[in-house]
């Protein structure tokens, strides 16, 4: 079995992901066969990965943070590097994926009952990550802090005490309170989970990173905890694909660019990494509009994103007179791209026979292109071969999509996907609809389809920007941690 490392967290949000992804990069530099590891995600961005020993074309679905974390490795994502993960579907309850697969279905509750049984699949995808590694490090989800939930827990001290993983604690200084947050994480575990901590590290400092040299004297003081070094604020982390939402909610719009894209903050808003690209244009200025916000009338573009709930999310896109708003793009002669769920709430009508979504099992579509989605039980997951029909470019992608659409305007493909055609355009073509995640990743196309939007000199070697950026965060980590005392810790 490999070595290995887990960072864990004071809270959520702190960082782990990035801090991951760049020890993980700092590590291969030095030589080192790694592999990420995260035993339990809450997400809606997922991604696609490779099910070993599976020959199928189709795949199975992680968190996003972790397909970043294999990229910083060099390696392809596998389904084992996060186990469990789970897609919120409304505030009580989640799907459930385990190994990749739908699981199930539980409320929060319900789950907690559940997560024992799912500590032999977390175990049994460790074993796997680790095979022909030299090091994994490992994510925490959450924070060990959470004791009320330590008896069934199988993401954070749970796994790190099965595993015998040591762990360094993160703690995030931008929030504040963090000498409070790592004393305190020290104070209310129990002494089995307090020996597995070897140490903490202090993230997202702004400024010189010697002021804090006081603060680490006092937490030494109260916990006797070593610290591994002061983490400015990375810029490099923001050129990399986010997996928490919660970072929708502190995006500014910058200065006035060629394009404005607005992009209405759904409820359950799933893969919005897909803008990525789009936002890392120097011409094209993103804005996730939140609720309670008007769609910007200057916008060239409105982009509708994935979702977890279409028809839920349809409802709440109601509420926010979005509708409204989506219409008035139209006839101002705006642009409108609609992409899997986003696809679905372009058309007449959703309907969900099965009660897949919820409860509500029909809902009238937002009518902006002539087709119909009926909710199927048979969940689409695989990455995808696809060119683009306007302008017969490759595409790159994948799909994660339940539901089966057909129409009139299905006669006039966005896409071709595997073969096969997909999506819908509107007659005029200023509305097109797609089941492909990743559309606007392939450089080529997205130079087209932005020069079409009248922006000049668009597509930019998007993958070779996200490259440079993991390379800049693991510089920045092997400059102000010690990184020698970290690697060193694995075992």
């Amino acid at each position: 079995m490999a070595k290995a490392i887990m960072l864990q967290g004071t809270g959520s949000d702190v960082g782990k992901t990035v801090l991951v992804a760049g020890l993980c990069r700092a590590a291969k530099k030095r030589g080192l066969k790694v592999r990420p590891f995260k035993p339990q995600n809450m997400s809606n961005n997922a991604a696609v990965a490779d099910i070993p020993g599976d020959n199928s074309l189709g795949g199975g679905e992680i968190g996003r943070g972790q397909w970043l974390q294999a990229l910083a490795c060099s390696v392809r994502p596998t389904v084992h590097m996060n186990p469990v993960l789970l897609k919120p579907q409304s505030d009580i309850g989640s799907q459930v994926v385990v190994q990749g697969k739908v699981y199930g279905e539980a409320r929060a509750r319900d789950y907690q009952a559940m997560k024992a049984g799912l500590m032999d699949a977390v175990l049994d995808s460790w074993a796997k990550v680790g095979e022909g590694a030299d090091l994994v490090i490992v994510e925490g989800a959450g924070s060990p802090g959470e004791i009320n939930l330590r008896s069934r827990d199988i993401a954070n001290m749970g796994f790190a005490t099965r595993a015998n993983v040591p762990v360094i604690l993160v703690g995030d200084i931008d929030r504040g309170g963090v000498i409070a947050s790592v004393a305190g994480t020290h104070l209310i575990l129990p002494e089995e989970d307090r020996r597995m901590i070897a140490g903490y590290l202090i993230n997202k400092f702004r400024g010189d990173v010697s002021l804090f040299d006081d603060g680490i004297g006092v937490i030494e003081k109260f916990t006797g905890w070593r610290c591994f070094g002061v983490v400015p604020w990375l810029k490099a982390a923001g050129r990399l694909p986010s997996e928490d939402s919660v970072v929708l909610e502190r995006l500014a719009s910058g200065e006035k660019r060629a394009l404005k894209v607005a992009v209405p903050m759904l409820a359950r808003i799933a893969n919005f990494d897909d803008l990525d690209p789009l936002k890392a244009e120097p011409q094209v200025e993103v804005v996730f509009v939140p609720p309670g916000r008007r769609l910007p009338e200057d916008a060239g573009l409105v982009v509708i994103p994935g979702s977890k709930s279409t028809i839920g999310d349809l409802f709440k896109f109601r509420e926010n007179g979005w509708d409204r708003d989506l219409l008035a793009h139209r006839k101002r002669g705006g642009h409108i791209v609609g992409i899997c769920g986003g696809y679905q709430m372009l058309g007449r009508r959703v309907t969900d026979p099965d009660g897949i979504e919820g409860s509500v099992t029909e809902t009238e579509g937002l009518g902006l292109l002539d087709i119909e989605t009926v909710m199927e039980p048979e969940k689409t997951v695989r990455n995808s071969s696809a060119h683009s029909v306007q302008f017969g470019l490759p595409l790159e992608g994948y799909e994660i999509h339940l539901g089966r659409t057909t129409g009139a305007d299905t006669g006039r493909p966005s896409t071709i996907l595997n073969g096969a055609e997909d999506g819908a355009v509107s007659a005029d073509g200023k509305v097109i609809g797609t089941y492909l995640h990743g559309l606007f990743s392939a450089d080529a196309f997205r130079a087209a389809f932005l020069a079409s939007l009248g922006v000049k000199d668009g597509g930019i070697d998007y993958r070779a920007e996200v490259e440079k950026a993991l390379d800049e965060v693991a510089a920045e980590l092997e400059r102000h941690l010690d990184c020698d005392a970290i690697f060193g810790l694995a075992r």
